[in-house]
């Protein structure tokens, strides 16, 4: 992933966080009176919080938090008038890569809009007594806000620079990845007033919720349809093409009217599909495993962005599939090409394959489960910076080009305070036997960005993983402040004796593993069950 830029949060407490809550309760009436520290100082950003408060030191923390999120809403609404502006001024001679940047820029901005109107429009989502209730969907949206706009400015980095553009977006963008990630800062840091629990209280917490949930959850579940269609290109069925099918879904139904279900019947389908932010609880059906074959072959190489090179891609939260290949047939010479783009929320793929080689699946955003799939690639081929969680998976590298190591993963969240990461669980790590992997370096992953996070969890590593484990994106870059951790691993490739001494890399303990469950890490006990694919609560 060379064209790439390179731009520890442990579990879920960190310093700042204990810090300000202990200085709340020795001060209770702190967050309404005149602030000797500043919330701004718990930020990424403090000197440009402090600047762009109107009135610092008569906000309560919640005041603040929620003027920067109306501030955010309005450069998100400048961001989109000013790319979208782009797009219809036709004297520009616009490169087509670079089109394409601004298209995903255009995408990326509305779904902001979208996101933050969801958070200010929910008067109990920002009230300062309600903070527990909403805390994991809101978090969740302000994370994706910071990942969204990252992508946009990452797509830049791709393509055929264009220095108008360029040059007018970098100030606006600056000043809007600011003002997200302070939002997110004062949401996560400074919105709670009492006092943290002790460890000794989360890890009794653990223990207690871990005898609750080592279990499969494989015979509660409920899954309502609520229609039923069937893709056939002979057209013996409604629809001759997977497309038409999804053009036809409806727009925005919620979960508790069910699923609509499109059945798509055994075939090889040439087809690049995207399910937008509209078409919600949508589930797509196939035959199983390389009988039902979604396949495409855009690339970066060939002038497309990372973002648009998927074959299949899926916005509409509460997706799910099951028993479908997803292919992308570009080859290694073609650098990035995607399998399948998800930035659903609460979505869930279930005995799928993904078949690629650089970037095959891209976990872009939000909260996502995988169970039972398996998946092919070379440099980075899972990588993102959803809250991904993976279980009972075959990962299976190939062989790379010539001079190229293999890295399974390459985590890109940007900053400490996104609930974000990639958990892999209970899964095999194996060749996919075809060819000689002896002269291979195959590492568990590579920090695309400064807190890239990614765990595993009770897996079996062949010994095609390399004994260091891990390796580095650029030199030293974010060894300190990624967290990398193993808990339980087995296999000839699990040995720990010459792994990297990384500050970030961790050996970890049951407690700290239990953290990157289903029930804590993505909160799926809540919304699993409707789709009826079953899942492990806790650890195994």
């Amino acid at each position: 992933m060379a064209t790439r830029s390179s731009l520890k949060t442990p579990l879920p407490t960190t310093f700042f966080a204990l810090l300000f809550s202990l200085f709340i309760f020795l001060s209770p009436s702190l967050a309404d009176d005149d602030f000797t520290f500043s919330p701004c100082n718990l930020t990424p950003h403090p000197t440009f919080c402090t600047a762009t408060l109107p009135s610092h030191n008569i906000l309560s923390v919640h005041d603040q938090c929620r003027f920067f999120l109306n501030q955010s809403l309005a450069i998100t609404k400048t961001v989109l008038e000013l790319v979208s502006s782009y797009l219809r001024d036709r004297r520009m001679i616009i490169p087509v890569s670079t089109f394409h940047a601004i298209e995903d820029c255009v995408n990326f901005a509305e779904l902001n809009i979208d996101f933050l109107s969801i958070v200010l429009g929910d008067p109990e989502r920002t009230a300062a007594n309600s903070f527990q209730n909403h805390h994991s969907d809101t978090q969740t949206l302000l994370s994706a806000v910071l990942t969204n706009l990252q992508t946009c400015i990452d797509g830049f980095h791709e393509v055929t620079p264009y220095p108008r553009i360029t040059g007018e977006l970098s100030s606006v963008l600056t000043n809007a990845y600011k003002l997200y990630s302070v939002s997110l800062a004062l949401f996560t840091q400074g919105w709670v007033k009492t006092p943290a629990r002790t460890n000794e209280e989360d890890k009794q917490t653990t223990k207690m919720n871990r005898k609750l949930l080592q279990r499969d959850l494989d015979g509660d579940q409920v899954l309502v349809v609520r229609e039923k269609v069937v893709v056939n290109p002979n057209g013996s069925g409604d629809f001759t093409t997977i497309n038409d099918a999804v053009d036809a879904a409806p727009n925005n139904t919620g979960t508790n009217n069910g699923y609509h279900v499109i059945y798509v019947v055994a075939g090889i389908y040439n087809e690049y599909v995207s399910l937008s932010k509209y078409k919600q609880n949508v589930m797509i059906v196939g035959d199983g495993i390389n009988h039902t074959v979604i396949t495409g072959n855009r690339s970066v190489g060939d002038g497309w962005t990372t973002f648009q090179s998927a074959t299949f891609a899926v916005v509409g939260k509460g997706f799910v599939a099951v028993n479908i290949t997803f292919r992308n047939t570009a080859g290694s010479t073609k650098h990035q090409a995607v399998a399948v783009r998800n930035g659903a929320d609460m979505s869930t793929f279930y005995t799928c394959s993904f078949e690629g080689y650089q970037d095959t699946l891209y976990t872009h955003s939000l909260r996502q489960f995988y169970k039972n799939y398996n998946i092919y690639g070379t440099v980075d081929f899972i990588f993102g910076n959803a809250a991904t969680l993976f279980q009972d998976c075959n990962i299976f590298p190939r062989l790379p080009m010539k001079n190229q190591f293999n890295a399974i993963t390459a985590q890109g969240r940007t900053g400490r305070n996104q609930n974000t990461g990639i958990s892999i669980q209970n899964s095999w790590i194996v060749g996919d036997n075809n060819g000689n992997y002896s002269s291979v370096e195959t590492y568990l992953g590579r920090p695309w960005k400064e807190y890239s996070r990614t765990v595993y969890a009770q897996c079996f590593m062949d010994g095609i993983v390399d004994g260091k484990g891990w390796v580095e994106w650029n030199e030293d870059f974010a060894l300190r402040t990624l967290y990398y951790a193993e808990f339980a691993n087995w296999g000839p490739g699990s040995n720990i004796t010459n792994r990297v001494t990384w500050e970030g890399y961790h050996l970890v303990d049951e407690d700290d593993a239990d953290g990157f469950t289903v029930y804590n890490f993505i909160q799926g006990d809540s919304w699993l069950p409707k789709t009826g694919v079953p899942f492990k609560a806790g650890l195994f």
